[in-house]
């Protein structure tokens, strides 16, 4: 199983801090309609089967709303859910649950959504031991959120963005000069960060191998070009699988013997797991 990745607990308030000042502005009129000493209890409940995830930010969201709120989890992140299954329930002040509702639901149906579907992609090449990888496609401002739910669902962070490890991509090698040159510039720039680079042709792979990349990224080869880069690259270096890659043609992928396969759609296109919050 990956390890989770740690999230700090500024990248969650920040997180909470947008979606609430955007929900809320001048202030909820609706629950205002409520009298103020009115108490009232909540029952938060999936209405599909999933993999839970995103407490942290649902605790925040109650918090910074009302710290007096109290919330009592029967789930936690990882946890595979069932239909009408209750998640947590929560006791306090009914306008401001009222008012936290949408924000924290927001949070936990869309990281749900993603580590539901990280899981479902897991599950097919369970056995393999390929490693299922995230990419930068993520919601603008929640990719540590995101790469979080990714691997609650079972599968692996790629680099977190621009700064942590070198991809290099067709339009670097180009402006590099070359497959060498661009690793050889890596090399010097930062010795100890991840090398990876993206090959598109048996003859890139070849200029790739010679060098001292740590990963080959093969973008769009077909099955077969990928048992032949696999038997070619005898493990002196790790091979990564992307492009165009569905679930359909996943466990095919990972049969070659790839190292890793990166899907975009992890995190890009993931929908939201259907939450409900009952006031009682």
């Amino acid at each position: 199983m990956p390890q989770r990745l740690s999230v700090t607990i500024e990248d969650i308030k920040a997180n909470v801090h947008a979606a609430l000042a955007e929900d809320i502005g001048s202030g909820d009129i609706t629950a205002g309609l409520i009298p103020a000493d009115t108490m009232a209890s909540a029952r938060i409940i999936t209405r599909e089967p999933g993999i839970v995830c995103g407490q942290a930010w649902v605790e925040e969201v109650f918090t910074a709303i009302d710290p007096e709120i109290k919330l009592d989890w029967l789930v936690q992140d990882g946890d595979q859910i069932e239909p009408d299954e209750t998640l947590f329930c929560a006791r306090g002040s009914a306008r401001k649950l009222l008012t936290a509702e949408r924000s924290a639901l927001n949070f936990l149906q869309l990281l749900s959504g993603t580590a539901t579907a990280c899981q479902r992609l897991a599950d097919i090449v369970a056995g393999t031991g390929v490693k299922l990888l995230d990419t930068r496609k993520t919601i603008p401002g929640l990719r540590m959120a995101q790469k979080y739910a990714v691997s609650c669902g079972s599968c692996y962070n790629h680099r977190i963005g621009l700064f942590d490890a070198f991809l290099i991509k067709e339009n670097h090698i180009n402006a590099c000069g070359g497959i060498a040159s661009a690793i050889a510039r890596a090399r010097e720039l930062a010795p100890e960060k991840l090398l990876e680079i993206e090959v598109e042709t048996f003859e890139e792979l070849g200029q790739a191998l010679a060098t001292a990349c740590d990963r080959i990224m093969l973008d769009n080869f077909t099955l077969e070009q990928m048992t032949q880069a696999v038997a070619l690259s005898a493990g002196r270096v790790e091979l990564e699988a992307s492009g165009n890659i569905t679930q359909d043609t996943l466990r095919a992928i990972a049969d070659t013997g790839v190292d890793y396969i990166s899907i975009g759609a992890m995190t890009k296109d993931c929908r939201a797991l259907d939450l409900s919050m009952r006031l009682l």
